[in-house]
């Protein structure tokens, strides 16, 4: 199993979520982060003052699947998160030892 964490634009969330429908992942979770990468913030006019936002808002999403579908999760988040421009985020994808429903008390896979 692989546990993949991606950190996507807001505006790419529900593109990138029916995608993953598509491909078969059947859930994820989505938070609000804040960060900074090579974008290093930027700046914001309010009331006629410039302010300088060291972090950006940014979505990170968690998602936990099967070894042999982790490599077309990758894709699919890079294909519909990517719009070529600085802070389009980065996808990590981590080895997943085990996971349990607390519901049913299933384990591994079926508990996917």
């Amino acid at each position: 199993m692989k546990f993949i964490v991606a950190i996507i634009q807001p505006f790419k969330l529900d593109a990138v979520r029916e995608a993953l429908a598509e491909v078969g992942v059947q859930g994820l979770t989505a938070s609000e982060v804040r960060g900074f990468g090579r974008q290093k913030g930027h700046k914001e006019v309010y009331r006629g003052s410039e302010y300088t936002i060291n972090y950006v808002p940014k979505i990170k999403l968690e998602i936990a699947v099967d070894s042999d579908m982790a490599e077309r999760v990758v894709e699919t988040i890079r294909d519909i998160a990517k719009t070529d421009k600085i802070g389009d985020g980065k996808i990590f994808v981590f080895d997943l030892e085990s996971a349990m429903r607390v519901r049913t008390g299933e384990t591994g896979a079926e508990a996917l």
